[in-house]
């Protein structure tokens, strides 16, 4: 039996409506790469992305190639595409709604623009590899290419943070464990490894989370471009995440060992060897599929049909209403979308804010805060403690903590994803779950905006932390901030607005709320961030 070479309908043979389409698809590419590609260049997670908009043109010309799967034209192709676009349109007005609430930059409004765009992909596939029109086929180059979109996309705060915290977790544990088999001494609080003569720090960057995502991402190209059979397919995914972590592991232990024979790892061998890591696994990866595809035997392809008559459908005047829609509704955010009146407000004295006496108490300003201005994209920082000790050595603490950024310096998303909840675990607090994580305090006479809040113990020390991240002068809720209604109401009262300033403040204790809200430098201290927005 020999195969027929399938003809796939080309450009010229779509009708204009078709063609349209493809045209708003492409724009719609074209939009999410501008709104990704801040995200690609600064954010080391996901540097992958660069290489998305190749990869996915790469892909498609695959899916061209590849076995000529189509679809029959019926009820199941109709509900399908109309499934995808009600998902499309109502990714895309969530999307609107998140960037009324949190500032476009925000993780969230990339996640749902990159869905939005996922969906109308899916529904396009569905009409243009249909019966009726071959223009591609749906296999699994084709899948791949609008996928991997989402592996592309920035992690929501609350999810990277839990992940991040996850496998610094289990790396520094792992090296640990490995260190005492090689007869190395080494204890370990939270991500932090204490030598005889260093210390190491398994950092967010050092926790495999780049290199998992870089991985799977590759992992899934190969699948697509390198292998045919499924089972081979289904291995080269399979290994991806596993070997990334493993390499990631053996990249961890060798800094470690590095640091413990008095060598600086900090820039030159902590770079070198994150590059190597990733080099290395696609590397690792990419031989892995060249091996599974050149000992088996290449699929047959399936006895091809030749192409005919493309005959116009009902499906095509439906996704060009949804892209038109998604067009205004995109236009419509756009046009709303205004600089914040406090845009150009003077930056404030954050040292200022924080009472420098306290009657009784004893004052202490932190000198030490700089070395996170690299992490957290700003030199303006501020905090003080203040200690008193009781007549039967009881000790009360109080600090002080603010945290300042310009509009327009750091996105919404870089301040939320540095809570108590992401950073004190790994620094060996051990946080502990609470009835009530959002709360409402008084202080300075009146009531105060809902604070986060949150517990955590390091040995027998408690501390009580209580936190607010304001993004253009209002708070924004951490605990299901993002309800529909909510948003909807915001957006309505505040339109959409851009690059506003940041400010985080924390106050933490290791005395409850109700044993400290009455002291004088608390009551002063909210005094002073009220015209913040506090």
């Amino acid at each position: 039996m020999t195969d027929t070479p399938v003809r796939f309908s080309s450009w010229r043979d779509l009708p204009r409506l078709a063609r349209l389409n493809l045209l708003l698809l492409a724009a719609a590419v074209g939009a999410v790469i501008v709104q990704l590609w801040p995200e690609w260049r600064h954010n080391p997670d996901l540097s992958h992305g660069l290489f998305m908009p190749v990869i996915f043109l790469i892909l498609l010309h695959e899916a061209r190639r590849g076995t000529p799967r189509f679809l029959p034209d019926g009820l199941s192709a109709r509900a399908a595409v109309a499934t995808l676009l009600l998902l499309a349109l109502g990714a895309l007005f969530a999307a609107g709604l998140y960037a009324a609430s949190v500032d476009w930059s925000h993780p969230l409004v990339s996640l749902m623009l990159t869905l939005a765009l996922v969906a109308f992909l899916g529904a396009a596939l569905v009409i243009f590899a249909g019966d009726g029109m071959r223009w591609i086929a749906c296999n699994w180059s084709a899948v791949v290419a609008i996928g991997a979109w989402l592996l592309c996309t920035p992690i929501p705060p609350g999810t990277y943070s839990r992940l991040t915290l996850t496998l610094q977790f289990w790396i520094s544990a792992g090296v640990v464990r490995s260190l005492h088999l090689l007869g190395i001494a080494a204890i370990r609080h939270g991500n932090i490894i204490e030598l005889a003569q260093a210390t190491v720090g398994v950092e967010e960057a050092c926790s495999g989370v780049r290199s998992l995502l870089s991985c799977v991402f590759a992992g899934l190209f190969f699948s697509a471009t390198l292998v045919r059979r499924p089972w081979a397919r289904a291995a080269i995914i399979a290994l991806s995440a596993p070997l990334a972590l493993l390499m990631n592991f053996v990249r961890s232990l060798l800094l470690t060992l590095l640091s413990n024979a008095g060598v600086e790892i900090a820039g030159r061998w902590h770079d070198l060897t994150g590059f190597a890591v990733l080099a290395v696994t696609a590397v690792l990866l990419g031989g892995i599929a060249l091996m599974l595809e050149h000992h088996g035997e290449r699929a047959r392809q399936a006895t091809a049909v030749p192409a005919h008559p493309i005959r116009a459908s009902g499906q095509l005047a439906a996704l060009t209403g949804a892209l038109v829609v998604a067009t205004a509704l995109a236009s419509f955010c756009i046009a709303n979308t205004r600089p914040s009146v406090r845009r150009d407000l003077p930056t404030p004295d954050l040292n200022a804010l924080l009472p420098a006496v306290a009657p009784g108490w004893v004052v202490s300003t932190s000198q030490d805060l700089f070395r996170f201005r690299d992490t957290l994209q700003t030199d303006h920082l501020a905090q003080r403690t203040y200690r008193r000790a009781a007549s039967d050595g009881s000790l009360t603490e109080i600090i002080l903590y603010v945290a300042y950024w310009r509009a327009g310096q750091a996105p919404v998303s870089l301040v939320a994803s540095h809570t108590p909840d992401a950073c004190w675990p790994g620094s060996g607090w051990a946080p502990h779950a609470t009835r009530t994580p959002r709360t409402t305090l008084s202080a300075d006479n009146r009531l105060l905006p809902t604070a986060e809040y949150r517990q955590f113990t390091l040995g027998d020390f408690p501390q009580y932390v209580w936190f607010w991240h304001l993004y253009d002068g209002r708070p924004i809720a951490y605990e299901d901030p993002y309800s529909p209604v909510e948003l909807l109401r915001i957006a309505w009262k505040y339109g959409f607005r851009h690059d506003g300033d940041q400010l985080f403040v924390r106050v933490s204790s290791n005395r409850t709320w109700s044993e400290i809200k009455h002291e004088p430098l608390l009551a002063e201290f909210f005094h002073r961030t009220r015209g913040l927005g506090l």
